[in-house]
């Protein structure tokens, strides 16, 4: 990608006019320092906790069900509200704020009672990140972008934010460890790439409902999806490496990453391997259409039948004989 159109990409992120005026307007690296700290001494402890929208990844309803030791659907139930995914008609959830105070039900005046399980939203701040080709940009020859380039850093600073008025340095590299972003950023990515290819799409194309119904499933309740796969014709249909089908048994990674690759092949025919349909479910599907093809052509042909009967019958006066 030239200078020139990485210019205009970084024009168009950090424009006033499309953009919060919080983003600090400078390209950072891995390797870029920033001063910024939060901790109880701060007088805006847990301000941003609060008035919030927090939506969930698959994964961080994954892990926040594990630490609350409930299942999917009681979490969901309890603790989140549905939405839908930014730009998209994809449904998804985000955290549901309490009524008193309009703040996160997780958090206390001592702080987050999952910390160590937040959400990966909880994560990332002060720190964004611009990834072009993970968002599906491309060049003017309608290719997809891609490049080293590409990806870049940069500060996200709230008014009433003191801890950028902290003295502690990291390099984004040490924030992003210590905060367990990378972590997040693997669990998340292929899920991520679903949303963005369905953004490229454009406002001219939805989702079927079946299609929302079944990204939903799948995004937040392994459980369900599991059953869906073991339970339905889902294996007599598709062609599944046996050995991963003993992982995603038992393995909630497993399986999350299987219903990632499952949608992608779905939704938006990503050509998979591990979806190929059984030949002889694809033959049974072809006998079927045939005989419904014979079956509409003869049809066809008795209402024509019929149709030139009673035009025979009829005299030129318009009355049958």
């Amino acid at each position: 990608m030239s200078n020139e159109q990485n210019d205009v990409k970084v024009k168009a992120l950090f424009g006033k006019e499309k953009n919060p005026s919080n983003i600090m307007p400078r390209k950072l690296t891995l390797d870029s320092t920033i001063k910024f700290r939060c901790h109880p001494g701060v007088s805006c402890f847990t301000a941003c906790c609060g008035g919030i929208k927090i939506v969930l990844t698959p994964y961080d309803i994954l892990i926040l069900s594990k630490r609350l030791e409930i299942p999917a659907h009681e979490f969901l139930q309890l603790y989140t509200t549905p939405t839908y995914l930014e730009n998209t008609d994809m449904p998804g959830v985000m955290i549901k704020m309490r009524e008193e105070d309009n703040k996160c039900p997780f958090v206390t005046p001592d702080g987050c009672t999952v910390y160590t399980d937040r959400p990966s939203a909880c994560r990332y701040y002060p720190v964004g990140m611009a990834d072009f080709h993970e968002a599906g940009q491309k060049d003017e020859n309608g290719s997809e972008i891609s490049g080293g380039d590409d990806k870049f850093f940069f500060v996200v600073k709230e008014d009433y934010c003191k801890g950028h008025e902290e003295d502690k340095e990291w390099t984004v590299r040490e924030w992003r460890a210590d905060q367990g972003v990378d972590v997040r950023d693997e669990m998340n990515r292929d899920w991520l790439r679903l949303v963005m290819r369905r953004k490229s799409h454009g406002k001219q194309a939805t989702l079927s409902e079946q299609g929302k119904r079944m990204f939903f499933m799948a995004s937040t309740d392994l459980a369900t999806f599991r059953r869906f796969i073991f339970e339905s014709s889902f294996l007599d249909t598709y062609v599944v490496d046996p050995e991963l089908v003993e992982k995603i048994k038992e393995d909630d990674i497993e399986m999350l990453h299987f219903s990632y690759r499952y949608l992608a092949s779905s939704l938006f025919g990503v050509q998979d391997e591990g979806f190929k349909i059984k030949d002889e479910r694809i033959q049974a599907k072809v006998s079927t259409m045939k005989q419904e093809q014979d079956q509409s052509v003869l049809q066809a042909v008795r209402q024509y039948e019929a149709l030139k009967a009673d035009i025979d019958d009829l005299t030129p006066g318009g009355k049958k004989k």
